[in-house]
């Protein structure tokens, strides 16, 4: 199970001063190893996390398996937009929400990314996580994407 950390009202010049506080955070909390910030950055800038979907856009910054101490997930909602390079393109996009992933098992990464990827192209999934009240924001995230078998059993 990753633990959850939200972060909202926070603003970024740039995807730098971004992920820098990515690394910074996650290696105050102790889920990753002092290598991650740099992994993170790094890996950022040969694999872009940038994502346009059909009216946002989103960043899934991560790096490999090996710089998690724990599972973790640290969902940003930004004040303001912060750019990221596109994964697909040369182009930046103005990203809305940023989902950092710190995944210990790489199978397990890459069944977080596919339902990411298939929650975030749901308009109205995307739409409430940029949305739904500050407080409400984790237990949205956790009910709709990383638990929605125990939350469909609960209704």
């Amino acid at each position: 199970m990753s633990q959850l950390f939200v972060r909202t009202g926070i603003a970024f010049d740039n995807r730098h001063q971004a992920l820098a506080h990515i690394g910074e955070e996650m290696l105050a909390r102790g889920v990753v190893h002092a290598s991650y910030p740099a992994a993170l950055a790094e890996r950022e800038l040969v694999y872009p996390t940038g994502i346009a979907l059909e009216q946002h856009a989103v960043a899934i910054p991560h790096c490999e398996a090996i710089h998690a101490r724990s599972p973790a997930i640290y969902l940003i909602r930004p004040v303001k937009p912060v750019n990221f390079q596109q994964a697909d393109d040369d182009k930046e996009i103005a990203v809305s929400l940023i989902i950092a992933l710190i995944v210990e098992n790489p199978a397990a990464q890459l069944k977080l990314l596919r339902r990411l990827f298939s929650e975030l192209q749901n308009p109205h999934t995307l739409e409430t996580l940029l949305s739904v009240p500050d407080d409400q924001l984790a237990a949205y995230f956790r009910d709709t994407i990383l638990e929605p078998e125990s939350y469909a059993q609960a209704i």
